[in-house]
């Protein structure tokens, strides 16, 4: 004899996913964390983010608030996030930040070939050349010159700014 709450092997079973009290308040701390973040933005960058009328309000006045008012309004875009898909601006939230961590890259590879072409001479030169066709090459030779010299001399490093707002210039120019 079978029991009654009992279900037959063939029939699918259902998952029943339970979550705890503190996971919940744990999502809903880093929601809130993601609205901190967005106040701290320009609006100009927020304007570039996928917000909801309602979010972006919340958000635009936030900005504007202070001390326990503010403390308010986070926990009131906290709920408003949880209410929407908040995946799509984590996304954008992302691509922003990394794309502040790949310009501070692009600089820091722009001073590394400064400084080859300061110590190295013609090689990284030439490396500057393959990389921006259009730079003059006498000019750059005559400043890795200049700024040696005035490493020597340990005067003001004013060559090499000029060396690397040349190739900030042409780097510029490709994007």
């Amino acid at each position: 004899m079978a029991r009654k709450n009992q279900k037959a092997p063939w029939e699918e079973e259902e998952e029943i996913i339970w979550v705890s009290k503190t996971e919940l308040k744990t999502d809903m701390t880093e929601l809130q964390k993601l609205g901190e973040e967005l106040v701290t933005l320009k609006p100009s960058v927020l304007a570039k983010f996928p917000l909801p009328d309602d979010l972006a309000e919340a958000v635009a006045d936030a900005q504007r608030f202070k001390t326990e008012a503010r403390r308010r309004q986070l926990q009131y875009i906290g709920k408003l996030m949880r209410q929407i898909d908040h995946e799509p601006i984590q996304a954008a939230l992302d691509k922003f930040n990394n794309k502040h961590a790949q310009s501070t890259a692009a600089l820091h590879k722009l001073e590394d070939l400064r400084d080859r072409i300061i110590s190295d001479g013609d090689k990284a030169i030439d490396e500057a050349m393959a990389q921006y066709p259009d730079l003059d090459r006498q000019r750059l030779r005559h400043l890795s010159r200049q700024a040696r010299k005035e490493k020597a001399a340990q005067k003001s490093p004013k060559a090499s700014r000029e060396i690397f707002q040349t190739l900030k210039a042409k780097q510029d120019e490709e994007f």
